[in-house]
């Protein structure tokens, strides 16, 4: 039967991309589907992007203060106006269910849902959930986590390990050599791909230029985000085996030509690496909150599809010794590709179709 399905999902592509999955499996599925993201850019692209085949509407964002702290109230009040928003756009969405896909930004549409006597879940991808999701969760009929690790922080209602979705365009890559004439890169060099993420990546940035000059043999495809791509570009020089992007919109032709990812451990972009079996250096951002990213790394690294280094003991001579320690040996980089296999779970976005099904 064909019910009405509100995924929240904003904020950041860590709760978008895999609420645009779930999106996807659900309309072809015969289900209509909205998705609530805020209005920061990285969701305005992703509207634009997916617009012609999926409905979008936005909500305020919120993100939560330190509890004992004056911005408390206006964030409550923020909270509480944008939870009714979400009660009115329910109702008239006719909604039958709502799925938050994670962070403050799920839990509003989730606490209005569940008043409303919508069935609701909440999907954390983490190995060590975040704070907003452990107190969504006591909203939810099901929770679905990424990581089996998970489990353990949820209590009193139904766990379901479904893994995490990976959008479409992730499940057909391109060949190395369409990928590579795209690109405008060697497809035949050994090519390592480096994402420092959306915040706090200047460190790991400059590190990587360091390694790249040191490895004229090995050649690199940098995303840097607007945020850091002119000073990169700047630290560079004339270094001809670095090739930066500011903003890709086509992750499926950079993942067909890469061999070796350095990246951020969060885990939407580590379930993207293990869904296409890339081996990864992964460095955790050091803020991240309850320093998650570790977790993930850890989740990675305990079955061999990663090497975890913190950026505080790196610097380029140990990143090069890292990236040589894997390209330079065929039968490292094989047996990293098969442990990311195994560590990948192809049919998540199905897994929590089915499991929301289920609940009627």
């Amino acid at each position: 039967m064909k019910k009405n399905v509100v995924i929240a999902c904003g904020g950041t592509g860590g709760h978008l991309f895999p609420g645009v999955a779930v999106a996807q499996e659900m309309k072809s599925r015969g289900h209509a589907v909205r998705l609530l993201i805020s209005e920061k850019k990285v969701d305005a692209a992703a509207s634009k992007k997916y617009g012609e085949d999926l409905q979008f509407d936005s909500v305020a964002a919120i993100a939560k203060p330190k509890t004992l702290s004056l911005k408390m109230i206006p964030f409550l009040v923020k909270f509480w106006k944008t939870k009714s928003y979400c009660s009115n756009l329910l109702k008239k969405a006719q909604a039958d269910a709502v799925i938050g896909m994670g962070g403050f930004t799920s839990m509003p549409p989730v606490m209005a849902g569940k008043k409303l006597g919508l069935k609701c879940f909440v999907h954390d991808s983490n190995a060590l959930p975040g704070k907003a999701n452990r107190l969504t969760a006591r909203y939810c009929d099901k929770i679905f986590i990424g990581m089996e690790a998970a489990q353990q922080y949820f209590s009193g209602c139904p766990v379901v390990h479904t893994g995490t979705p990976v959008r479409e365009e992730i499940e057909a890559l391109p060949t190395r050599q369409e990928a590579a004439q795209k690109l405008g890169v060697d497809a035949e060099k050994k090519t390592v791909l480096v994402m420092g993420g959306s915040q706090g990546a200047k460190k790991l940035n400059s590190i990587v230029v360091e390694a790249s000059k040191a490895m004229p043999d090995v050649q690199f495809i940098h995303l840097t985000g607007s945020f850091d791509y002119q000073r990169v570009k700047e630290e560079l020089g004339d270094c001809q085996n670095h090739h930066l992007i500011e903003f890709c919109d086509d992750m499926p032709a950079v993942y067909a030509v890469s061999d070796l990812s350095v990246c951020r451990s969060g885990a939407s972009s580590m379930t993207e690496l293990s869904y296409i079996g890339l081996p990864s250096i992964l460095v955790p951002y050091p803020f991240a909150a309850d320093d998650h990213q570790t977790f993930n790394a850890e989740e990675f690294v305990k079955h061999g599809a990663g090497v975890l280094c913190q950026e505080a003991d790196l610097d380029g001579g140990a990143l090069v010794a890292e990236v040589s320690a894997i390209l330079e040996h065929p039968e490292t980089l094989k047996k990293m590709q098969d442990a990311c296999a195994n560590v990948a779970v192809k049919d998540a976005a199905e897994r929590i179709c089915k499991a929301i099904e289920s609940s009627f």
